[in-house]
């Protein structure tokens, strides 16, 4: 632990992949993690490693699409540990689903999930970083949401879009309270949502898809958190409303 003050860092869906990574990079940073998710035995089991390990971690159930459920969160952290210095808005969807198979009630599932569950984390969290002007928030995109057209999960490509938008706007409305806010753009990095045939491009089609990365292989999920770790820290302190492509060269590589 460094002379540094404790942060009190918050991870949505931090149970598995790039939340499980990014909330474990954090605890081994020396800040306190509240380990957030759906998934209760596997959040449990985050926090765990990181307490193990020796850095100091809370698991607390949350679905991001409740307002109730985000306003009580963020009042309870702030009661017991005075503030929220760190958001890291990881928690995502992506079902495979075709266009005359969307319905309105896909459709707004995603978008409520992986866009609008940010915008109420973030609304709550807000007023007490802007009284203390001081706070830095990540949000996961994609390059799906950046770039390129992913057919059969057109409502996550658009959802992911929207995040890009929500970070612009967010910046320039908190960044005169002292609040930068970012983005993360990951390619194809080794996740259990990755390598599901059923709703992504399964092992066969993510190992296809290394070999046209230029660096050679897939994107591990502690690529995208120490990415993050960055961005939360005081070396980006002049950095805010950018998303960060994190693709091993995917996006300039392909002509």
């Amino acid at each position: 632990m460094t002379a540094r003050t404790k942060r009190i860092v918050v991870v949505t869906g931090a149970g598995i992949g790039i939340g499980a990574a990014s909330a474990k990079a954090f605890g081994a940073l020396g800040d306190h993690v509240i380990v957030t998710d759906v998934l209760e035995a596997e959040g449990h089991a985050t926090a765990e490693a990181i307490v193990a390990s020796g850095g100091s971690a809370e698991f607390h159930p949350y679905d991001v699409r409740s307002t109730a459920a985000t306003d009580a969160l963020v009042a309870d952290i702030e009661a017991r540990h005075g503030r929220i210095d760190v958001i890291i808005a990881n928690a995502g969807i992506a079902h495979r689903t075709p266009l005359d198979e969307l319905t309105d009630e896909k459709w707004d599932l995603t978008f409520d999930i992986d866009l609008k569950g940010i915008f109420r984390l973030v609304r709550a969290a807000a007023p007490g970083m802007r009284a203390r002007r001081s706070g830095a928030i990540v949000a996961l995109s994609s390059i799906m949401g950046v770039a390129y057209g992913w057919d059969e999960h057109v409502h996550y490509s658009a959802a992911k879009s929207g995040v890009v938008g929500l970070v612009r706007g967010l910046a320039v409305e908190l960044a005169r309270d002292g609040v930068r806010v970012n983005g993360l753009a990951p390619g194809y990095i080794r996740t259990a949502q990755l390598l599901s045939e059923e709703n992504s491009l399964g092992p066969v089609g993510a190992e296809k898809a290394a070999e046209f990365i230029p660096m050679g292989r897939l994107g591990l999920p502690e690529d995208i958190a120490d990415v993050a770790t960055f961005l939360a820290s005081d070396g980006a302190r002049y950095i805010t409303g950018q998303v960060l492509v994190v693709d091993g060269g995917l996006l300039v590589g392909r002509y």
